[in-house]
C-alpha cells in the first residue's frame, strides 16, 4: 500500500455536523486512533489508513453518507447501490449519466448533471443554499469522490481540465492539489464542478461485478489509495526514492538511473507542480506516519525506516510536519 497521509483539515470537516447529530467528535477520533489534540494543530497530519476509517464509522454513526452536509442526508449504501447501477455501462459517458441519474432520484438539496459543449463536459452540481450554507466540503467530497470513482472505472487518472469549488480555500491550496490529483483547482466559483474533455467519455469500462465486490470492501480507503499515474515523473521519482529511502540519493544520481537530465527533470517535475524535494519530504512524512501506527517499532526505528540517519533530526522535521512530536502522535493513537 502507498503511504499517504491528508491535511488534519479535512478530518475537521468530516466531524463538523456531528454535535448537531448527538455524536461525541473526540470519541470517534479515539475510536479510529487519532488524537483529539491533532485537530487543534493546522499543520498536523493524518495517515490515510486513519482518515479512511474516520470518515466510515462518522457515515455509520449519523446514519448519513453526506455527513450532514446535505439538508436530508443520504441513507447508509446509497453509493454500494449507485456502484451496481453504474458497474454495466459500456463507456465512461454512459456511466457517468447513470451515477447523475442515480443521485437524481434523491432529493438530498443537491443534484449532479453531466452537461456536455463540443469539445467539453462538465459533471456539475445543482446546490440548494441550504446545502451551501452547511460548508463546502460537502460538494468538494462529492466531485472527489466522483473523479476517483470514474478514473477507477477506466483504470487511469482521469485529467481534467479544472476543478471548480464554491468555497474558498480552507486549508493550503496543495492540499486541494493533492485531493484532485495534480489537476488545477479554481476557488470561489458560482458551481462546484469538473470539466474533462469530452473523447474521455468514449473510454470503455475496464471494472466488472467481481472487481466491484472488492472495491466495496472499503472504498473511502480505495479511493484514496489508488494509483494509475505510473508514467508521471512524480511517480517515476516517488518509486525509486521508496526503494532507497534507507539512504536518499542526490537529484543528480536520480536523473542518471532516468536517464535524463538533472536540469530537465527539475523542469518536468515543476510542470507536475512539484519539486525534488518537495517528493523526499512528502515520501518521508507520509512513511513516517504509516509506521507510527503500527505496534512493535521504536521512535529511532521508524526514523531510520523514513531516511533519517539520527532520531533527532527526525523528531524536528515530525513536529515540523504536523505541529506535535512522534511521541505525542503516537500516544495519542
Amino acid at each position: 500500500m502507498r503511504n499517504l497521509s491528508v491535511s488534519v483539515h479535512f478530518a475537521r470537516a468530516v466531524l463538523r455536523h456531528c454535535v448537531n447529530a448527538g455524536l461525541d467528535p473526540v470519541g470517534l477520533l479515539r475510536k479510529n486512533r487519532i488524537s483529539p489534540r491533532l485537530l487543534m494543530e493546522d499543520d498536523a497530519r493524518i495517515s490515510v489508513e486513519r482518515f479512511a476509517d474516520l470518515q466510515v464509522s462518522t457515515m455509520l454513526a449519523m446514519q448519513d453518507e453526506t455527513l450532514g452536509y446535505a439538508p436530508r442526508g443520504m441513507p447508509i449504501g446509497a453509493w454500494s447501490m449507485m456502484c451496481h447501477a453504474v458497474i454495466g455501462s459500456a463507456t465512461l459517458g454512459q456511466g457517468m449519466s447513470r451515477f447523475c441519474r442515480f443521485f437524481q432520484l434523491f432529493d438530498s438539496g443537491m443534484t449532479p448533471v453531466l452537461e456536455e459543449h463540443g469539445e467539453t463536459s462538465r459533471l456539475r452540481l445543482q446546490a440548494d443554499p441550504e446545502y451551501l450554507r452547511r460548508g463546502a466540503y460537502g460538494s468538494e467530497m462529492f466531485l472527489y469522490n466522483a473523479h476517483r470513482f470514474c478514473s477507477w472505472l477506466v483504470q487511469e487518472h482521469l485529467p481534467l481540465l479544472r476543478v471548480d469549488l464554491v468555497g474558498s480555500a480552507a486549508a493550503r491550496r496543495e492540499e486541494y492539489q493533492q485531493v484532485f490529483l495534480r489537476n488545477p483547482v479554481y476557488f470561489d466559483q458560482p458551481a462546484a464542478s469538473i470539466v474533462l474533455a469530452t473523447s474521455l467519455l468514449e473510454q470503455p469500462l475496464q471494472q466488472n461485478e467481481a472487481s466491484l465486490r472488492h472495491y466495496l470492501r472499503h472504498p473511502v480507503l480505495f479511493m484514496l489509495t489508488q494509483n494509475y499515474a505510473r508514467h508521471s515523473w512524480t511517480a517515476r521519482v516517488t518509486d525509486l526514492l521508496r526503494q532507497n529511502i534507507g539512504e536518499l540519493p542526490e537529484l543528480r544520481e536520480v536523473a542518471r538511473c532516468l536517464d535524463i537530465h538533472p536540469q530537465t527533470l527539475r523542469r518536468r517535475l515543476a510542470a507536475e507542480g512539484t519539486s525534488y524535494k518537495d517528493i523526499k519530504t512528502r515520501l518521508r512524512r507520509d512513511i513516517s506516519l504509516y509506521f507510527l501506527g503500527k505496534q512493535g517499532l521504536s521512535i529511532e526505528e521508524i526514523a531510520h525506516r523514513s531516511g533519517f540517519s539520527e532520531s533527532s533530526a527526525f523528531i524536528r522535521a515530525f513536529k515540523g510536519w504536523t505541529g506535535v512530536t512522534p511521541y505525542t502522535y503516537r500516544k495519542g493513537l
